[in-house]
């Protein structure tokens, strides 16, 4: 083995300053010295820096498992040296964690397949590999960006293969945990407070009673229902595309490749992905993407009516409703001493505002996919990945500093459960629909108590209406109602 062939153990890092040149097909391109990237990605960089918006960095994160899944099969095959692809791997797990993010700059607004973030990974690791091999940066030797670490692959396959490890990743470790334990925090409170009696509201007028726990538990089946539909929309992120290549053929791919390299990704991350049954689908499209998003647009749904909910029945201290007292965490006013405002309430409800809005970028994106192949992949993962990001620090967030503090004023909810007029439901089937009516009509324009009014009108005496007009009893029966 000569020296070329042998890995060195070099840290992270270049020390050069200045420029170096850099090559693809197109010609030699000035880089900085002190990166890792090579012609491609620097092109992109003076041709799509638009806005602030740069790739996710868990897209890299994921290319970087598939890029090690592709070393493997390949090593294993005999295609590609066990020298060569030892480098390959440590650089793409150096990629993995995290520790090479500052050598992937490129921007959300870049080709839609993909292929500017797909050559700045291959890039990365093919100079990182040559620094670990004691070569020359910008050489492409021994380890070249397109014919070693890009073998057998095409961005138009391995782009959405890392969209769907990276929103996996992003689903499973952060968000369906933190929406789990918000829907616990939830269902704990509905199972306190279950057998608090307060008055309900349609229209946003005063209804019928129920328990301030059966309302809760409303806002616990709406998250719990969410959690499950997301869980269901992961279904078809399992499905890969690597192995498909350019049009969803697979040419330049060995035979095999892509079940193998599916094989290979499912080991390394623990999830039970496979390849995708029709490549032409799963490039061609992005519907599991859509589909995925949808789920998190039924999540921030949820979450907005519960939030809207909270921060309603805390409005007050005084002049609002004030049936919740919600935690006091800052103050809410430059110029209004002693205001506290529904804070968490608020920025969740911004947060579902934002997803339903990605929500809408991701579906006509996916609806562009022109013949072989879906180039709007770049906004896509960009907006999913934000949504699941804000919806899970938003859950978190809501859980501690809002939820798990709330209480009741159980003074003002006992007091517009005995002053409403709502109650008069219960007389209904004991003297009929129009006289009920007319007592809480009369009692609403007099001014008067329901009890008042309804011994006023002759149609019930003291005893029946003691006896009828129960709050207690007209709650139903347990948390599913009557």
């Amino acid at each position: 083995m000569n020296a070329i062939t042998k890995l060195k153990d070099l840290p992270i890092g270049l020390a050069a300053s200045g420029s170096r040149q850099e090559f693809d097909s197109m010609g030699t391109v000035d880089v900085p010295a002190d990166k890792y990237y090579g012609a491609q990605t620097a092109r992109s960089l003076q041709h799509f820096s638009i806005g602030d918006d740069r790739m996710p960095k868990a897209v890299y994160h994921a290319y970087g498992i598939v890029k090690k899944a592709c070393a493997l099969v390949n090593q294993a095959a005999g295609r590609l040296p066990a020298w060569k692809a030892q480098a390959i791997l440590r650089a793409a797990d150096e990629a993995i964690a995290g520790q090479l993010d500052e050598h992937f700059p490129l921007y959300v607004w870049q080709t839609g397949s993909g292929t500017q973030s797909n050559m700045n990974v291959n890039e990365v690791l093919s100079n990182r590999a040559i620094q670990l091999l004691g070569g020359t940066l910008g050489s492409q030797q021994p380890v070249g960006p397109n014919d070693d670490v890009n073998m057998g692959q095409s961005s138009n396959d391995t782009f959405p293969t890392a969209m769907h490890i990276a929103a996996l990743d992003l689903l499973d470790r952060r968000l369906l945990p933190e929406l789990a334990q918000l829907a616990e925090v939830i269902e704990d409170k509905a199972a306190e407070w279950m057998e608090v009696v307060k008055i309900g509201r349609t229209h946003l007028e005063d209804a019928t009673p129920l328990t301030v726990g059966q309302e809760w538990s409303g806002y616990a089946a709406q998250l719990r229902a969410a959690l499950v539909n997301i869980e269901n929309s992961r279904a078809g992120l399992y499905e890969l595309a690597v192995g498909g290549t350019a049009v969803g053929t697979g040419i330049n791919a060995p035979p095999g490749f892509s079940v193998q390299v599916a094989q290979r990704i499912a080991e390394l991350t623990g999830k039970p992905f496979i390849t995708a049954p029709n490549k032409f689908m799963a490039q061609g499209s992005l519907d599991a993407m859509v589909r995925a998003h949808a789920a998190l647009r039924g999540l921030a749904v949820a979450l907005m009516k519960i939030a809207n909910d909270m921060r309603w029945l805390a409005s007050g201290p005084r002049c609002g409703l004030g049936e919740l007292k919600l935690p006091q965490n800052e103050p809410g006013s430059s110029i209004m001493p002693g205001k506290v405002n529904p804070t968490q309430c608020e920025a969740m409800v911004m947060i579902a505002i934002q997803v339903l809005g990605d929500d809408s970028a991701v579906a006509l994106a996916g609806s562009q996919g022109n013949f072989e192949l879906n180039a709007m992949r770049p906004i896509i993962i960009n907006a999913f990945l934000h949504s699941a990001t804000i919806l899970a620090d938003g859950c978190a967030k809501f859980r501690t500093y809002s939820v798990e503090g709330t209480q009741l004023n159980r003074t003002k909810i006992a007091s517009y459960l005995d002053n409403s007029l709502m109650l008069v439901t219960a007389l209904s089937p004991v003297i009929g629909y129009q006289h009920a009516a007319h007592i809480a009509e009369q009692a609403d324009a007099s001014g008067s108590t329901l009890r008042e009014a309804a011994l006023a009108s002759g149609y019930v005496d003291a005893a029946t209406f003691d006896r009828v007009v129960d709050a207690r009893a007209m709650i139903g029966h347990g948390v599913a109602g009557a």
